[in-house]
């Protein structure tokens, strides 16, 4: 079919709607053990984006699937950051994460993270960081979707500091000041989604100025990524490269917003089991030749093919 016509088929019905079913399942599990029914808008309503923005991103004109993914992105992005976080007082942010997990509360941040970031890679990759996350949704409307320089080789060395220091916030004022009531007032959790949203959006658009790379808080200040590249290693969904199809051009490569070297893994029989892959679906959009897509298979390679100076 032409890549200026829709492609709409069997397959890109049954898998968007077996994406939509996983989340539906998850809503109907957390309504079933708590009896609270927001789970099963909350999960059937972020099933529903995303299968929306999976049909769109595989079955439109190959020069408009990006909205795709785009579309998903602002829909679940936007309705994590204001209805959940804002309106219903939910930090869903790291520090929310540590402060439930010391609470041994298993909703809000807890349940975020375990399904999006932590248990959700083993089937749906780093597709986080592209298709959902609100932080993302905004700095990708930068002009430097594509990157113009290597990255640089130990600066991504920030996320893990990050990491370990929102950590320590969390356990000096647990254990240090012993402020054991913090997130009783809703208020509060506002008050550290507020502040952590600003500072992600003012660091994250200050490193694409001065980088000229949309990713360029993903790749080296993103705290979140220190979870997921343990698991996503083991994805089910993987972007992987036609080798009887590939012509070499080096198109995937050139644009692929996170420096991954694709062509290494044709070339050595693997799909892109880099963890630096955020499921994009740029590298198949760009591809002269439809010689790249998203399979899903079980396999495991602890091999990163970066391109860094």
């Amino acid at each position: 079919m032409g890549q200026d016509k829709w492609a709409v088929s069997f397959k890109t019905i049954i898998s968007s709607l077996l994406f939509a079913f996983v989340f539906y399942a998850v809503a109907l599990w957390r309504y079933l053990a708590t009896g609270y029914i927001f789970y099963l808008f909350n999960f059937g309503y972020i099933g529903t984006a995303l299968a929306i923005g999976l049909f769109l991103n595989t079955s439109l004109p190959k020069k408009y699937r990006s909205w795709g993914r785009r579309i998903a992105q602002i829909l679940v992005g936007s309705y994590l950051l204001i209805y959940v976080g804002f309106i219903l007082g939910e930090n869903l942010q790291l520090e929310g994460f540590f402060i439930y997990l010391l609470m041994g509360v298993f909703q809000g941040a807890t349940l975020h993270f375990f399904i999006a970031k932590i248990i959700g890679p083993v089937l749906f990759n780093r597709g986080w960081c592209s298709w959902a996350c609100w932080t993302a949704m905004v700095l990708d409307v930068l002009p430097w979707k594509k990157p113009v320089h290597k990255r640089v080789r130990y600066l991504g060395l920030i996320r893990y500091v990050h990491f370990f220091v929102s950590f320590a916030v969390v356990f000096y004022i647990w254990f240090i000041l012993e402020n054991r009531t913090i997130y009783a007032d809703k208020l509060m959790e506002v008050y550290w989604l507020a502040v952590g949203s600003v500072l992600y959006y003012a660091v994250g658009l200050f490193f694409g100025f001065i980088f000229k790379d949309n990713r360029a808080f993903c790749k080296y200040i993103c705290p979140v990524p220190v979870l997921q590249k343990i698991t996503s290693r083991y994805a089910v969904m993987k972007i992987e490269i036609n080798k009887e199809k590939c012509i070499d051009c080096g198109l995937c490569e050139k644009n692929c917003p996170m420096n991954i070297k694709l062509l290494e893994y044709k070339n050595a029989n693997k799909r892109i089991c880099s963890t630096e892959c955020i499921l994009c679906t740029t590298c198949i959009e760009v591809c002269p030749k439809s010689a790249v897509s998203i399979t899903n298979k079980i396999d495991f390679c602890n091999t990163e093919y970066l391109d860094i100076f």
